[in-house]
């Protein structure tokens, strides 16, 4: 099925009470919505509907702490906005610091780390993130590590909705995988079934 064909998802959860906790929140939603991309969906995972739930956001994070529990791992750094919160969780659990990649403050692209952050020299970083799409918060991150002398371990995320094609150049966990098909709107089932458009984040769209 090619992605212009019909709403079908498949879902693969490496840690099934992952997707228990995000469908328990309302995290994981299912109607009709407006990607970043511009084209359509009918799944979707809305990260702050778990990130602002402290006590669940612990309970997640442990999954990702306990796969690198035994990875010596120094420091967890993380993209904001969602990864600071995962950052610092993490960081707690595994009894390390955490530090935060923030958009560059000359106004340019990519990020930096500020307010005084300092790696100590061969420090082990593990980089987290919530929602990996097309990686780049993740890949400013990266870049913006690439300015201190420290090991990146791996790169962890919530979920992997890229279906597996996104690459950093060190391993990938993630703790759930979530492929799902969309369409242009001119080729969008729901659209041509009258369903309501929705912005993730916004309001919605239109009736089609």
């Amino acid at each position: 099925m090619t992605k212009d064909q019909g709403p079908a998802a498949t879902i693969t959860v490496a840690d099934a009470d992952l997707l228990g906790r995000l469908r328990a929140v309302g995290a994981l939603k299912e109607g009709h919505f407006l990607l970043a991309s511009g084209r359509h969906s009918d799944r979707y995972v809305e990260k702050f509907d778990l990130l602002r739930r402290p006590v669940e956001t612990a309970a997640v994070c442990a999954g990702m702490a306990a796969r690198f529990r035994e990875a010596r791992i120094d420091v967890v750094a993380g993209p904001t906005t969602g990864g600071v919160i995962l950052a610092h969780e993490v960081g707690r659990q595994l009894g390390v610091a955490a530090a935060y990649a923030e958009r560059r403050s000359d106004g340019e692209s990519g990020r930096e780390f500020r307010r005084g952050t300092t790696f100590v020299p061969g420090s082990r970083v593990l980089v987290v993130d919530d929602i990996l799409t097309t990686g780049g918060s993740i890949r400013d991150t990266l870049t913006a590590l690439e300015a201190h002398p420290i090991e990146v371990v791996a790169v962890a995320v919530l979920v992997d909705r890229s279906g597996g094609r996104v690459e950093f150049g060190v391993p990938l966990s993630a703790l759930a995988t979530l492929v799902v098909d969309t369409w242009t709107a001119e080729a969008c089932p729901l659209c041509a079934a009258g369903v309501v458009l929705v912005k993730p984040g916004t309001t919605v769209v239109g009736a089609q």
